[in-house]
């Protein structure tokens, strides 16, 4: 095998590995988690993380649009908040982070 064959062997592995990856981060947060629970965390190091992740995570909603509604438990679990509940009564901010 020569040497350009064998680079562009690598090549497109390391391109099949990208797209697989960007499959995966597309998966939703469960599903995502149990995946990667398998996966090698040295590998990690051969992918451009955040670029990858901000694309495969990026979403539909634009700045400026309505929120998709989502019903979340309150911090002492007591009972259950839905965010169309807020619509028309109050200005509501969501604020995305991790907290890990």
């Amino acid at each position: 095998m020569t040497v350009v064959s064998t680079l562009v062997l690598a090549a497109a592995g390391y391109g099949l590995f990208l797209a697989g990856m960007f499959l995966v981060m597309g998966q939703p947060p469960r599903r995502f988690g149990r995946i990667m629970r398998h996966f090698p965390m040295p590998l990690m190091a051969l992918l451009p993380f955040v670029p990858l992740w901000n694309v495969a995570r990026r979403g539909k909603t634009r700045v400026g649009e309505m929120a998709p509604d989502f019903t979340l438990p309150t911090l002492d679990r007591a009972r259950e908040v839905t965010l169309s509940s807020f619509r028309g009564r109050q200005p509501v901010v969501l604020v995305f982070g991790s907290y890990t």
